[in-house]
């Protein structure tokens, strides 16, 4: 199964390049028709988890994918499924 990859520690405290970059995987993932995006927050506090799912539940960007999955195994990290 193709994915994509975002790892967000890099830019962690920079919130405007967060979503942009958020916008960005997730209009690369519909061009290219990709179905899994692991987008990795860390664990740290766990605000950056919160920021993520807070984006990704907005009504325009969520009709744009299937569900989300919480890594069960690992707390940093997070898979966005899109619709086939």
């Amino acid at each position: 199964m193709a994915k994509l990859k975002l790892d967000l520690h890099d830019i962690y405290n920079r919130g405007d390049e967060i979503e942009k970059e958020l916008n960005k995987i997730i209009e690369e993932a519909l061009e290219k028709k990709i179905k899994m995006v692991e987008i990795i927050p860390g664990k740290g506090s766990g605000q950056l988890k919160k920021r993520v799912l807070k984006f990704l539940e907005q009504p325009h960007i969520k009709a744009q994918y299937h569900r989300i999955k919480k890594d069960s195994k690992n707390f940093g990290r997070l898979f966005v499924y899109f619709k086939k």
